[in-house]
């Protein structure tokens, strides 16, 4: 070829960077287009088997590494990433039900998740029901011929109830009916689903994984190929793509993941503590407390607990009071999610989101972050006394 003009030039350059280059840090690779070698590597290329690179919805070396370790996490084979947690759970929910199908949701479920179930049943022909989260193995009566699907969530992430996850997956199992696990509370580090029987676990990587409040994602794992590949095609349906950045920043945060998990924990469980002990407070929902919901399943199958938690006021406070209270918090940011390094607070009007919920007073939400659980705790009692 010619000497190549100065345009030309600029797009293909002679350059090539030489080999031997090791660092720490996955390799950020952007990409749309994907180059091939040749025609013949184009057309021997699967998608689906992840044995080359086809497009970049499909993944890139950074995707492909996040994927892999997060299935190493949490004791699986395959993973796929999404954009956002509630993209992993419709991503799911499309793959394995279609019209005529039934699914069972907790009535604890993460809210989008119930609203996402609401939206199949009027629209697309699935029904959604919703059952109690302590019913175990009374799952098996309500479970249909139609039934394909059944989502469970341990701890529950506003009420916490832990749910008896081996009685439900048995259950399910006896009937040929696939379960799903929404697991982001243990981050995969405290409890393993797959050893429990569950299919499909979800993550919403936006939490413990990211650590810095920045970063929306989602992930499926999976034991199973064949399942998997049912996920690999409504992911590619879908178009269900992820930034190569954070990507990048989830890789980045992996290695401290279970050293915060743990400094979460041992703050919260402090705090908590603290909580339980205050006139104000009328209850404490903290999986690691003997009177919290399902205490025993969480003893079972748990290893610890990260820093998300509710407590319970007494039925004697307003709800313009508890809200004063969270008003009134200098330390405590308010805002949904948790697994950052800063400490979040809110309330929840959780009579009108469970069906049938017994307790009195109003429930405020606690994540607790990476602050010294001293000052968190003082800024609590302050809080409190302006209450």
């Amino acid at each position: 070829m010619t000497q190549k003009r100065l345009q030309t030039q600029i797009i293909h350059t002679d350059y090539v960077p030489p080999e031997g280059f090791a660092a720490f840090p996955s390799a950020i690779h952007h990409a749309s287009t994907v180059l091939f070698k040749n025609v013949a590597a184009m057309r021997s290329g699967d998608w689906k088997e992840k044995n080359a690179y086809t497009y970049g919805l499909h993944g890139t070396p950074t995707t492909f590494t996040l994927e892999a370790r997060l299935a190493e996490i949490e004791g699986g084979t395959h993973c796929l990433l999404a954009p956002s947690g509630l993209a992993a759970i419709a991503m799911c929910n499309f793959a394995l039900l279609k019209s005529g199908d039934d699914v069972l949701l907790p009535d604890n479920v993460y809210s989008p998740n119930r609203d996402l179930a609401k939206w199949m049943s009027s629209d697309f022909g699935i029904t959604a029901r919703l059952y109690d989260p302590m019913t175990g193995a009374g799952i098996a009566e309500l479970i249909q011929p139609n039934t394909k699907l059944i989502w469970t969530e341990a701890p529950g992430s506003v009420s916490m109830e832990v749910p008896d996850l081996r009685a439900i997956c048995d259950a399910a199992k006896q009937k040929g009916v696939l379960v799903a696990l929404d697991n982001t509370w243990s981050a995969g580090l405290a409890l393993r689903g797959f050893d429990l029987g569950v299919d499909v676990v979800m993550q919403a990587l936006t939490k413990y994984q990211s650590g810095g409040s920045d970063v929306l994602m989602g992930s499926l794992v999976t034991r199973d190929k064949l399942l998997h590949e049912r996920l690999s095609m409504a992911h590619m349906r879908l178009g269900m793509g992820v930034s190569a950045d954070d990507t990048y920043l989830v890789l980045r945060n992996l290695p401290t993941l279970k050293i915060r998990f743990e400094t979460h924990d041992a703050s919260a469980r402090k705090v908590a503590s603290w909580l339980k002990a205050r006139p104000e407070i009328s209850k404490v929902l903290h999986p690691a407390f003997e009177d919290c919901p399902g205490h025993e399943n969480w003893k079972r199958d748990f290893t610890g607990a990260g820093g998300l938690f509710s407590v319970l006021f007494d039925a004697k406070y307003t709800e313009a009071q508890t809200d004063r209270f969270v008003d009134s918090l200098k330390l405590f940011g308010i805002g949904y999610s948790w697994g950052g390094a800063h400490s979040l607070c809110i309330p929840y009007r959780i009579q009108a989101m469970r069906k049938n919920w017994k307790e009195k007073g109003a429930l405020v939400r606690f994540n607790i972050g990476l602050e010294d659980p001293d000052d968190l705790i003082a800024d609590i009692e302050s809080a409190l006394a302006l209450m």
